[in-house]
């Protein structure tokens, strides 16, 4: 989710469930160190319960990357063995890491060491020609061992030679099962499926119990992105807390962030690229995109152009209703 899941995304995401936790695109330990703190890592407070992502494969530089976000007020330090892209490869992290189970051990238990938050890994179940039933219980073992107890799992490979980071969204096939068996495996850690979740029945499905034992959550990545409307009914479903948020409402809802944002100078456009989905589907959607897309660039653009867009996509609602 990288140059996506950004602190105005994440923003955003919040008005629409106050349960789910929220995290950040993947941010390499270098960038933390030694880049715009500010711009990279800063959020807001209502972006809570949030996470920061890190990417990196050194132990020393990911304790003190670590040590950074918890001081910043980050809740959770998850670090990122899944990304496939050619330059993480390259940085010698993301889901390469996977053929190394015993440097993530080495780098988790380095972030444990240096942090009182929560630590947490996000992995894949295995790359290239790797037996992922292997590959993933010996990753887990080992960071298990080292004081990991939060997994998320990508069910699907990754094929880090010949497919790019957006085939490898389809291929190879995903393997839900192996992540079940996983949690039956290891029932005292917290497993969490990740990959090819487009829908919230599909999540709920995922959660029912096999074998007796249950996993322990699902994440959503561009489901919940592009058709954010989705995290509306996430409280209610999955927390049993609160009423659906409707798209309407959460327009509403974050208009004053977005107010307050344009005061301290921040480009309208930055905020409402991760609106474009909410009303995927309805009526009206096309004209919400429209106007947001090409209204928001505008000198001087302002509320009023999220304001002009929901109207546009309130009239025909409205309309059919009637």
């Amino acid at each position: 989710m990288m140059d996506w899941t950004d602190r105005r995304c994440r923003a955003f995401h919040r008005v629409l469930s106050q349960r789910a936790r929220l995290y950040t695109e993947m941010v390499t330990t270098g960038a933390v160190l030694h880049g715009d703190r500010q711009r990279l890592l800063g959020f807001d407070p209502v972006e809570h319960p949030v996470a920061l992502q890190l990417g990196g494969s050194d132990p020393c530089d990911l304790a003190s990357a670590a040590r950074v976000g918890e001081d910043l007020g980050y809740d959770e330090i998850n670090l990122n063995v899944g990304c496939p892209s050619d330059r993480v490869q390259s940085g010698r992290f993301g889901a390469c890491l996977m053929r190394e189970p015993e440097l993530v051990a080495e780098c988790m238990a380095a972030i444990v060491a240096a942090v009182r938050i929560p630590a947490t890994v996000k992995c894949r179940i295995g790359v290239d020609e790797q037996d992922p039933e292997h590959s993933l219980f010996r990753t887990v073992e080992l960071c298990a061992a080292a004081g990991v107890q939060v997994f998320i799992v990508h069910a699907r490979k990754a094929w880090l030679q010949g497919l790019s980071p957006k085939e490898n969204r389809d291929v190879p096939p995903l393997d839900y099962d192996l992540v079940h068996r996983l949690k039956r495996a290891r029932p005292e850690l917290t497993v969490v499926l990740n990959g090819g979740l487009g829908t919230l029945e599909q999540a709920q499905a995922q959660l029912e119990p096999r074998g007796g034992v249950a996993l322990d959550g699902v994440m959503l990545g561009r489901a919940a992105y592009h058709e954010p409307a989705l995290l509306g009914r996430v409280d209610r479903l999955f927390f049993g807390e609160g009423t659906d948020v409707e798209p309407a409402a959460a327009v509403a809802a974050y208009l004053p962030y977005v107010h307050a944002r344009l005061s301290e100078g921040v480009a309208l456009p930055s905020m409402t690229r991760h609106m474009l989905g909410l009303f995927h589907g309805r009526p009206g959607a096309r004209a919400w995109r429209r106007i947001l897309t090409v209204e928001s660039i505008g000198p001087g653009a302002g509320v009023e152009v999220i304001e002009r867009a929901l109207e546009a996509v309130t009239r025909p609602q409205q309309a059919e209703a009637a």
